[in-house]
């Protein structure tokens, strides 16, 4: 398994990631605001391949005056989920901000479906809200402290 960073050219494997994780973990609509995401927003995007195949992504974004750190857009293929590719690509990015001077706090906002997943790696629930994402998908915010 390689983590590398993201780069144009992987932008259609990451949407049929995404697509495949449509609709149990996103909503069709948010198709759109990942392509903005991909197109605008990513300062430190990774994808994982296993065997030359993509099989994820995630990123992080940095909000220097919050002294905090996001991650966004984590995707695990359906076929490879459970299989540990989302617990090392989220220990990836928590060492890349962990060596970042004045960031003291990591933040990942997600459903009531993944928020589980986090919780077993140390994140603490901070606050949810229904059907924040879309209808069926509330948003569930953990914090976790470097």
């Amino acid at each position: 398994m390689k983590i590398i960073s993201y780069v144009p050219g992987y932008k259609e494997a990451l949407l049929s990631l995404l697509r495949l994780n449509t609709p149990l973990y996103f909503h069709p609509s948010e198709e759109k605001d990942f392509i903005h995401y991909l197109n605008h927003e990513t300062e430190s995007y990774y994808v994982v391949a296993l065997n030359g195949v993509i099989v994820g992504c995630g990123g992080i974004n940095y909000f220097s005056e919050e002294q905090n750190a996001r991650l966004s857009w984590d995707i695990v293929h359906p076929a490879y989920q459970g299989k540990g590719i989302g617990r090392k690509l989220t220990a990836h990015r928590i060492n890349k901000i962990a060596n970042t001077p004045g960031i003291e706090t990591i933040v990942v906002r997600t459903t009531q479906l993944v928020y589980p997943f986090y919780e077993k790696l140390g994140f603490v629930l901070e606050r949810s809200e229904k059907d924040y994402w879309a209808p069926g998908l509330d948003l569930y915010q953990l914090k976790y402290k470097l």
